[in-house]
């Protein structure tokens, strides 16, 4: 009951005050033009993938928020931790698929982190102030962009040059927990060359992590710092050629506790990365040929030295994951007349990683170590795939993919995407395709690897309706999806000869629904509003029984917002945000029982407000950001701690 009347309260006080937290998205609009969905500049109306923009002026109007927080409050994605300590780890789910299902991309690269088991990147590791804007692809995209990318690709585009020599930023923030959020940077053009750089500084002390259960008094502050440094430059000798190195460094240092209901005094974590490469793009007539090569690393340490609080198995231990990745990708875009684009190309990943871990515990000293002489993998794709654009707004993909792996031979997918725009005003699409997943390079090779293991095979199809107003007062998109995923990698345990190890056995299928809404009230007055409803069941194998339950843990099968925005004057800008988040199962380890113990998570809304007020030609700007405005108390993971009502407040000048 309490959850229910606070939701009313505040869709009241939201609707009263005619005030928003982002203006639409601009996938609202038919000509936009993205880059992700064909791996090349096409509008919105001539492609049939969903796809959302999160646009610079967006960013620019988030405050003191990160990147997860952003992508949290889009349609169809729920981050876990998003809410919460801001070192907690954040865990993305797109479409209620599990968290390395969806593929991540800094300016169409995929990264990952080759150290961890899973292979997901850490969203961490990216200041949302070097950002340009951010295109959300869903559904199975692999065709284009390989393995990982079964639920989404969410590519992330850095900071633009501006076409005057020298141009910069500098911003700081300060709010609650005592933190601290700075940067500064500075970009241009001048002739042949271009350049930018840029510097980020994020320091909390952060709240206490962990909900401490009755046996466990011990408390602290779970402290967060991060810096990051990212610079690029450019060099047009002519018209038709241009080449672009860059580089970013990001360092993070935390505290962490040892789980559910466990707190701990001194158990710290470092993580370096660093992303390098060159972008090189050579126009040849009508047709592009573009070369990509980075090269990425990332080192991580766990340390708990047990000796304010000992809440673990272990007196000691420490654990260095160190992990790189080289990836090149070709690929050219050639276009016959107006209607056909044929896009082909060749990449190459190659992975390595070093992992070792140090105890000593109940039973003495322990000791693994894992080489890059073993932890190895590489993998080459050959895809392409045609667009056919017809004047009479029929359009269709269809392209292919073969991969070929180190270990497990070779995959092939497919992807068949149809729509069709009438009136300029309804787009009906469909997308039948299918998708893999590589198995990491821990589940390969492990004490518990299985080199035997086959790649996670997806087979999706979605399909949905699309409305643009013809003067962009109003858009809608519904989106119906079907995912079903083969071949599951499962850690598997036999309680007869002890032996652990990762097997290929389960079988997943999603199943949902998204519909999204932007409206232009009147003049500077927006609203949108979204709902999302997902659900899954996993079939595995329990003996000689096959069992089947759902298992979307963390993840709400409902969820949506109402996001409205008002532009008081053209100084004053207000925004508001209400995100409600349904019933979500969950499940935790028991220090004490020593089992794992299932719960449910109660659904709870939360309320944000946000403004800002420009000087000086809009290059001054003070603005606020005041989040959970009604203190409500909810848990987002089991175990641990989210904050009540908080703010930020910070000021920025742009020249």
């Amino acid at each position: 009951m309490q959850m229910k009347k606070t939701f009313f309260v505040l869709a009241a006080a939201i609707i009263c005050s005619q005030l928003n937290a982002q203006q639409p998205t601009d996938s609202s609009l038919l000509n936009e033009v993205v880059v992700t969905a064909n791996k090349y500049p096409n509008k919105t109306s001539l492609t049939g993938k969903v796809v959302t923009v999160i646009s610079r002026e967006q960013i620019e109007q988030s405050g003191g928020r990160d990147l997860t927080r952003l992508l949290s409050e889009q349609s169809g994605i729920f981050i876990a931790g998003a809410n919460s300590n801001p070192g907690k780890d954040k865990s993305l789910y797109v479409r209620g698929a599990r968290i390395e299902h969806t593929l991540i991309t800094i300016d169409g690269v995929p990264v990952y982190d080759p150290s961890g088991i899973g292979g997901n990147f850490d969203l961490r590791n990216l200041p949302l102030n070097n950002i340009e804007r951010i295109e959300i692809l869903k559904g199975s995209q692999s065709t284009l962009y390989g393995s990982d990318a079964l639920a989404a690709v969410i590519n992330i585009i850095t900071r633009k040059n501006p076409a005057k020599a020298i141009a910069g930023q500098v911003m700081a923030t300060y709010g609650s927990f005592n933190s601290i959020k700075t940067n500064a940077g500075i970009s241009g053009r001048k002739g042949k060359l271009e350049y930018q750089a840029g510097w980020t500084l994020h320091d909390t002390k952060g709240i206490n992590e962990t909900v401490n259960s009755n046996n466990n008094p011990a408390t602290d502050r779970d402290g967060f710092r991060q810096q990051g440094l990212q610079a690029g430059f450019g060099y047009r000798p002519n018209e038709k050629l241009l080449i672009q190195p860059f580089i970013r460094i990001s360092s993070i240092k935390g505290d962490i506790d040892q789980g559910a209901f466990t707190d701990e005094l001194d158990y710290t974590y470092t993580q370096k990365s660093m992303q390098a490469g060159i972008r090189n793009e050579w126009l040849m007539g009508k047709n592009k040929l573009t070369i990509l090569y980075s090269y990425n690393r990332i080192s991580r340490q766990y340390t708990d030295d047990s000796v304010k609080s000992r809440n673990g198995f272990d007196t000691w231990s420490q654990g260095d994951y160190k992990g790189s990745e080289h990836f090149a990708d070709a690929y050219i875009t050639v276009k016959s007349g107006s209607t056909i684009t044929l896009t082909g190309g060749l990449d190459y990943r190659s992975s390595l990683s070093d992992q070792n871990y140090s105890s000593i515990g109940f039973f003495g000293p322990y000791k693994t170590t894992y080489s890059r002489d073993s932890l190895t993998q590489n993998q080459l794709g050959i895809y392409a795939a045609l667009n056919w654009n017809h004047p009479s707004g029929f359009n269709t993909e269809f392209g292919g993919r073969l991969n070929l792996h180190s270990e497990y031979g070779s995959h092939a997918v497919f992807n068949v995407n149809p729509s069709y725009l009438l009136s300029k005003k309804f787009k009906l699409f469909a997308n039948l395709s299918s998708a893999y997943r590589t198995p990491s390079l821990y589940q390969l090779f492990s004490e518990y690897g299985n080199r035997e293991l086959q790649p996670e095979a997806a087979i999706s199809l979605e399909g949905g309706l699309h409305y643009y107003a013809a003067n962009n007062q109003f858009s809608s998109r519904v989106v119906f999806y079907s995912r079903n995923v083969k071949d599951v990698v499962f850690f598997s345990y036999n309680p007869v000869t002890f032996v652990s190890q990762y097997i290929n056995q389960d079988r997943q299928k999603d199943h949902g629904l998204e519909w999204e809404a932007s409206y232009l009230l009147k003049k500077g007055i927006t609203v949108k509003a979204f709902y999302n409803y997902v659900t899954g069941t996993i079939h595995t194998k329990t003996g000689n029984k096959d069992t089947s339950y759902n298992n979307l843990l963390r993840r709400p099968q409902s969820a949506g917002g109402i996001i409205l925005s008002a532009v008081i004057n053209p100084r004053f800008f207000v925004s508001s945000n209400l995100a409600i988040t349904g019933e979500r199962k969950d499940a935790y380890f028991d220090n004490n029982s020593f089992s794992t113990v299932y719960t449910t998570l109660g659904a709870y809304a939360l309320w944000d407000i946000y403004a800002e007020y420009n000087f000086c030609k809009k290059r001054l700007k003070l603005f606020a950001d005041i989040r959970n405005i009604t203190g409500s108390r909810y848990t987002e993971i089991s175990g641990f701690s989210t904050p009540g009502t908080n703010g930020f407040g910070g000021i920025s000048y742009n020249f």
